[in-house]
C-alpha cells in the first residue's frame, strides 16, 4: 500500500456512529458501494460515552426508587445501592470500550472501515490519515456524509482546563463515585446525571443558570424533577451561574455569582455541545471549520449537490433516534439521486423528507421522574402561529398510576390545535411514562384526528388510560 492510494466508493460515510452506521446499511441495501471512517470507536459516542452508559447507570436507580414506592417491596429495598455492581453493569454495556461487535455489524453490511482521520480535501474526496501514519484518498462517486456528531462544550472560564472537569464522557465513564459532585447545567445531561451520582453515593450540588430544569420542556416537567432530586438529596440552585473554579491542594473550589463558595470533588459542566466539524476539512469545499452545517429536508448541504450532513452536525434534533432516523431519509435520497429516480423530499412525510424534524421529535429524559414528550410545547405551538389549547390531567387520577406505585405523583399535557383537531404536542411526566411515548408520537406524526383518538381505546388498567382522561377533559 503507497502512502496515497487512492480507492473510489459511490458514497463515503465521515463517522461512524449509529448515525454513519445507519447511512451506510442504507446505501449498502441500495447497492451502493460504502466507506466508513472513523477516528475513536465504532458505535460512536451513544454507545460509549452517552445512551447507552447513561441508562445503564440509570437503571438500577429508577428500579430501585419504583421499588420503594410499591407495598410488600419497599421494605426490602431501603438499603444503598451496589455502587461497584452499578458501574461494573455501565461498563458491560458499554462493551468495556471495546468496538469489536459494532465492527462486525459493519462488516456484515458490506461496508468498509478505515480508521483514521479523516479529512474532507476537496468535492467528493476525503483523506484518511491512519493510526500508523499511512494516508489513503477515498474518492465517493455519489456522496459523502458527514456523521461526526457533537461534542461537550466548556464555558470560557480561566483556568477551568487545569481542575480537569467532567463533560458527558466523564460523567457516564468514571470508575470511581466522587464524594461531593457539582453540576453544571439544567439540561438531559445534568439532570440525568445528578439523578445517577445523587443515587449511588454522591453529595450533589446542580447549579443551574436559568429558571428551572428542562427548560425546552413544558414547565412542569422541570419543577417535578427538580422537587423529586432534592427529596433525594440534592441541592438544586436556580438563578445561579459560575464566576470561578479551583483546586485547592486537590479540593474543587467553586465560587458562583452569588458569592457561594462550593467544596467538592468533581465538576460536570453540562452545557451545551458544539459540532465535531472544526478539523473536517469544511474548508476544502468552501464551509466554515466548526460550523453546524445547515441542510434541506433531504439532509444535503445547502448549496451542494454531493455533501450531506446526518445527525447532530445539522443541529435540527440532537437525539440519536432522531439522527438514526434522518439517517434512513438520507441513505434513501442518496440512493434515489444515484439511479437517477425523482425524489420527493417537497412532500412532507415523504421517503425522502425528514419531516419529523419539524413536528414530532421524540424525547426521554430518565430521571425520576421520567419526563416524556413529542412535537410542540404550549409555548412553542402558540409561537409559531398556531391556535391551540393545551389539556392537563394529574396522572395519579388514573388507576393504572396508582397500582404502578404508592403516592405516584406526574402529569400529562396534550397540546391540541383547535382549527384542525389534531395534536400539536404531548408531554408525560411521572414514573414509567418512557414507554408512553410511542402513542403519542404516532398521534402527532400521523396526525390523528381527536375524534378517531376517542376509538382508541386504552386498556384497563393501565398508564396508557391518561389517553382518555386527556380526551375526556378536551372533550368536556
Amino acid at each position: 500500500m503507497t502512502e496515497t492510494e487512492t480507492i473510489a466508493y459511490d458514497v463515503v460515510v465521515l463517522g461512524a456512529g449509529p448515525v454513519g452506521e445507519n447511512v451506510a446499511d442504507r446505501t449498502r441495501a441500495a447497492g451502493l458501494s460504502t466507506a466508513v471512517v472513523e477516528s475513536e470507536l465504532v458505535g460512536g459516542e451513544c454507545s460509549y460515552w452517552a445512551c447507552m452508559p447513561s441508562k445503564a447507570l440509570l437503571r438500577p436507580v429508577i428500579a430501585r426508587a419504583d421499588a420503594r414506592r410499591v407495598p410488600g417491596l419497599a421494605q426490602a429495598v431501603q438499603g444503598p445501592l451496589d455502587a461497584a455492581a452499578v458501574l461494573a453493569h455501565r461498563n458491560d454495556y458499554t462493551s468495556h470500550w471495546r468496538d469489536d461487535g459494532q465492527v462486525g455489524w459493519l462488516e456484515s453490511v458490506g461496508a468498509d472501515l478505515h480508521r483514521g482521520h479523516g479529512r474532507l480535501t476537496g468535492p467528493r474526496t476525503v483523506t484518511v490519515t491512519g493510526p500508523d501514519g499511512v494516508r489513503r484518498v477515498l474518492t465517493a462517486r455519489h456522496a459523502v456524509a458527514v456523521c461526526t456528531g457533537s461534542r461537550a462544550q466548556l464555558p470560557g472560564l480561566p483556568g477551568l482546563a487545569e481542575v480537569r472537569p467532567w463533560t458527558s464522557r466523564e460523567a457516564t465513564s468514571a470508575q470511581h463515585v466522587p464524594g461531593r459532585l457539582v453540576v453544571v447545567g439544567g439540561g438531559v445531561v445534568a439532570t440525568e446525571m445528578a439523578t445517577v451520582w445523587q443515587a449511588i453515593g454522591s453529595r450533589v450540588t446542580v447549579l443551574v443558570r436559568g429558571k428551572g430544569l428542562l427548560n425546552r420542556m413544558e414547565p412542569f416537567a422541570g419543577e417535578l424533577v427538580a422537587e423529586a432530586l432534592t427529596e433525594a438529596g440534592a441541592d438544586v440552585r436556580t438563578g445561579t451561574s459560575v464566576e470561578s473554579v479551583s483546586r485547592v491542594d486537590g479540593t474543587l473550589v467553586v465560587v458562583t455569582d452569588r458569592g457561594d463558595r462550593i467544596e467538592a470533588d468533581e465538576i460536570l459542566f453540562a452545557t451545551g455541545r458544539a459540532p465535531r466539524t472544526d478539523d473536517i476539512g469544511l474548508e476544502t469545499v468552501g464551509l466554515e471549520p466548526g460550523s453546524w452545517l445547515e441542510v434541506d429536508d433531504s439532509l444535503r448541504v445547502t448549496g451542494t449537490d454531493w455533501l450531506y450532513a446526518v445527525g447532530d452536525v445539522n443541529h435540527r434534533a440532537l437525539l440519536t433516534h432522531q439522527g438514526k432516523y434522518q439517517a434512513r431519509i438520507a441513505g434513501a435520497a442518496i440512493a434515489a439521486r444515484a439511479s437517477g429516480e425523482p425524489l420527493d423530499e417537497a412532500e412532507p412525510w415523504g421517503a425522502h423528507a425528514a419531516t419529523a424534524d419539524h413536528h414530532a421529535v421524540p424525547q426521554v429524559v430518565f430521571t425520576d421522574p421520567e419526563a416524556a414528550a413529542v412535537g410542540l410545547s404550549l409555548a412553542e405551538a402558540e409561537q409559531a402561529g398556531y391556535r391551540v389549547r393545551a389539556v392537563d390531567v394529574d396522572l395519579s387520577s388514573v388507576a393504572g398510576a396508582g397500582l404502578y406505585a404508592d403516592g405516584y405523583k406526574g402529569r400529562a399535557r396534550m397540546v391540541v390545535d383547535v382549527e384542525e383537531e389534531i395534536l400539536r404536542g404531548v408531554t408525560f411526566v411521572g414514573p414509567g411514562v418512557g414507554e408512553l411515548i410511542h402513542s403519542a408520537t404516532v398521534a402527532v406524526a400521523g396526525q390523528v384526528p381527536v375524534d378517531r383518538l376517542w376509538h382508541a381505546v386504552p386498556a384497563y388498567p393501565t398508564i396508557s388510560e391518561v389517553w382518555l382522561r386527556l380526551l375526556e377533559a378536551y372533550r368536556g
